[in-house]
């Protein structure tokens, strides 16, 4: 495995747990205060999305460890999609370019094929 790709691995992306979602006019945040309460539209018994780069790769339910939060995954997309996932948007316009680095697509392929 080449140093590059190790580099790779090893890079820290966010990871975000989506409870739900909701349009909120201005008006309505501007009456939050601390104990409001807002309403999302799903139910308690409903997977949460668990996204990278703003993309969702997973669902899962929330558990409890010890005094803290975790998610249980309940899906998953496939390997290819997790990792383009993890990319640039298709229309964001971002190229590889000449520059002797490798693509997002060069990089999923290495890790499908196990060089990574």
């Amino acid at each position: 495995m080449g140093s590059n790709l190790k580099s790779i691995m090893r890079i820290e992306v966010p990871l975000v747990v989506v409870i739900g979602e909701r349009d909120v006019d201005i008006a309505g945040v501007r009456q939050w205060v601390p104990g409001s309460i807002i309403e999302l539209q799903i139910s308690a018994e409903e997977d949460l999305e668990i996204r990278i780069n703003n993309r969702q790769i997973a669902k899962g339910s929330a558990v409890k460890i010890g005094e803290n939060f975790g998610v249980r995954l309940t899906t998953t997309l496939g390997q290819t999609e997790r990792i383009e996932a993890m990319g640039p948007d298709s229309d964001s316009g971002a190229d590889a370019g000449g520059d002797g680095e490798m693509s997002p697509d060069d990089i999923a392929a290495a890790l499908l094929a196990g060089q990574i």
